[in-house]
């Protein structure tokens, strides 16, 4: 039999500094402590944004549509390696290109009793790769232009999209950080 270790999420303070970690399946829960995420929206060769819908098992926000990839760095990982990490297990892909867009970006979100409690960097980047998603991470994913983008998230119920999605959309849009092919 293989055991394997943890996924540990690190805890911060309201300054994003560490002060401990947890085990993941402690972290999210109806009082979740404040903790060190990313999110990352990766785009094709072509200029089309990769979109993912969280798959139906997922314990926080199960079958909504989200950008490319989102997670949480381990104790000691930057950024960049978490994200190309992430986007390997959950898609098979790589990721290129990579550049901060918002940096200082931190949300609170509650779906069914479960609390996302973040401060998230958000990036923009590039992918190689045919996506090959792990279907216990992805249920579905699609390449959209970013206007598609947008006016699918517009157009939808609210529960469709996770709440840090459309808050950072609408960030890059107003910073005037949308990729162009």
């Amino acid at each position: 039999m293989t055991v394997t270790a943890a996924e540990l999420i690190v805890l911060v303070d309201d300054d994003g500094e560490p002060i401990g970690t947890l085990p993941k399946p402690l972290v999210h829960h109806g009082e979740t402590p404040l903790h060190r995420a990313f999110s990352a929206y990766l785009f094709s060769d072509d200029g089309r944004l990769l979109v993912t819908r969280r798959a139906a098992g997922k314990q926080t926000f199960p079958g909504m549509w989200t950008n490319t990839v989102c997670g949480h760095p381990g104790p000691g990982e930057d950024d960049a390696a978490a994200i190309a990490r992430r986007a390997s297990q959950e898609l098979g892909l790589q990721v290129t290109d990579l550049r901060p867009a918002l940096p200082g970006y931190r949300y609170r979100a509650e779906f069914r009793g479960v609390v996302e409690n973040e401060i998230c960097p958000v990036y923009l980047g590039r992918y190689s790769g045919t996506p090959d998603p792990d279907p216990r991470e992805v249920g579905e994913w699609d390449l959209l232009e970013w206007t598609a983008f947008r006016r699918r998230q517009e157009e939808s119920d609210r529960d469709a999209w996770s709440p840090w999605c459309r808050e950072q959309a609408r960030l890059i849009e107003q910073a005037g950080l949308v990729p162009t092919p």
